[in-house]
């Protein structure tokens, strides 16, 4: 029988825990006030203080699946940069390439070798034909939104509530309350963003056809799981029919696998058999250096060169200037041939798997009313009984204070985990040792909170 876990707990271990963190800290402390006249929010990124802490942690050093703070504490890393660096922290290959490469030049806006073997690889490994190369996966969703608009002549696209595809403004749309509108919290966006978007909740049919009915969208943006508010997994049937209403309604299908690249070397389009008309995939494919791609398939690729052929010369809107670089295509060729493999995903399953298996077994131990999910190399555990089938329903049981309570004792006992939701991920680097870490530490947190 599941135990509520009294708020007096959560309010009692939280604020220990962030004495401790303060204790254990100073020198992460004196650098946060130090660096603080000089950065926006006193960091390079203004998200790196929305870790919940009482000032963000600075890292002196990461690799493997390892950082070590700039007190010296070691902590277990299964955040890796929320994908970033899934294979690991400098993984030994993309090292060697830069050190091998960086001699040669990063950037000259023409082509390299490398540019032969990484197409091959992409294609091989997604089994779509026709690729490009971007700084970020936000950038890669931007440019595919554009080419879909532009084969389609349609202007609206179609997302799911509570999406994530990086900085895509027309993304940030929800229903919460009711009627489509732009997310509060987006920053100087000036356009009424519903005139660009609809948005549905995901694992709904009904909606997904009514949505396409009118035959206005030129494509639906997707991730095939949705991961950035927990995880909500797809029904059965679902990408089957996903694919089919949009075939119909002559609607492009674009998966994001960003995230979802744990599935295994061809992401989950490739592990679940998935047919989109493009894949973007950005994070981890140049080993956590910027660098993303995104790719057609062979008939959409061709309503893009017929396209090219009229329209007129001139800025396009896509592409920066350092984006196909020389030092990109090294480290992708790197990143493929070395981790996007068979051989390289197999025991990361097997070892989230027993991840998944103990956090399952804490959670059964204690009768806690959470849950935990899986992806491949990516789990992930929600502080609620049910499984969210949508993102309204995730999103009104995350980012609550049992999640900064949790991530506080955690990290105050060596384990990192992704601070926006509960996300742990397993890399070639992550040790049977630092599985069992976390899960002893979850469990001796849980022992604390139902008493």
């Amino acid at each position: 029988m599941a135990r509520s876990i009294p708020e007096a707990a959560i309010t009692a271990m939280l604020a220990r825990e962030e004495a401790l963190f303060i204790q254990r800290n100073p020198v992460s402390k004196r650098l946060s006030e130090d660096a603080a006249p000089y950065w926006l929010k006193g960091v390079p990124m203004h998200w790196m203080v929305d870790w919940g802490t009482p000032f963000p942690l600075f890292v002196a050093k990461a690799e493997g699946a390892e950082l070590t703070d700039a007190d010296g504490n070691r902590y277990a890393d299964f955040c890796l940069g929320d994908t970033g660096a899934m294979f690991g922290h400098s993984p030994p290959p993309i090292v060697e390439a830069l050190r091998r490469d960086g001699a040669s030049g990063f950037t000259t806006m023409l082509p390299s070798p490398d540019a032969v073997v990484v197409g091959k690889l992409l294609q091989n490994r997604f089994g779509l034909p026709c690729w490009q190369v971007t700084a970020t996966a936000s950038d890669a969703n931007r440019a595919v939104i554009k080419w879909c608009r532009a084969i389609t002549r349609r202007k609206k696209i179609l997302v799911f509530n509570h999406c994530y595809h990086g900085a895509v403004d027309e993304t940030y749309v929800t229903i919460d309350g009711g009627a489509p509108h732009a997310d509060p919290a987006l920053i100087g966006e000036v356009r009424d963003l519903t005139q660009f978007t609809k948005v549905i909740e995901f694992n709904d049919i009904p909606a997904l056809e009514a949505a396409l009915r009118e035959g206005d969208v030129a494509c639906v943006l997707a991730e095939p799981i949705m991961t950035n508010v927990g995880m909500v997994l797809p029904d059965d049937g679902y990408h089957a029919a996903l694919r089919d209403l949009t075939r119909k309604a002559g609607t492009l299908l674009v998966i994001d696998e960003t995230h979802c690249i744990s599935s295994g070397p061809g992401g989950y389009t490739r592990a679940h058999g998935l047919e989109p008309d493009a894949i973007v995939l950005g994070k981890p494919i140049a080993g956590g250096i910027p660098a993303a791609v995104y790719g057609f398939s062979a008939e959409v690729a061709a309503r893009i060169g017929a396209f090219l052929e009229t329209r007129t010369p001139g800025h396009s809107g896509i592409g920066t200037t350092l984006a196909g670089s020389r030092i990109q295509l090294a480290l992708m060729r790197a990143m493929l041939e070395n981790y996007f493999t068979d051989a390289c995903f197999r025991p990361l399953l097997a070892l989230a798997q027993e991840l998944e298996d103990g956090i399952a077994r804490v959670i059964a131990r204690h009768g806690a009313p959470w849950h935990v999910a899986r992806a491949g190399a990516r789990v992930e555990f929600m502080c609620a009984p049910e499984r969210p089938r949508n993102g309204g329903e995730a999103a009104r049981i995350i980012h609550r204070p049992i999640d900064v309570a949790i991530h506080h004792y955690l990290l105050n006992r060596g384990v990192l985990v992704t601070p926006f939701h509960n996300m742990m991920l397993v890399c070639p680097a992550t040790t049977a040792a630092q599985v069992a870490q976390l899960v002893d530490g979850l469990d001796h947190c849980l022992a604390e909170l139902t008493g």
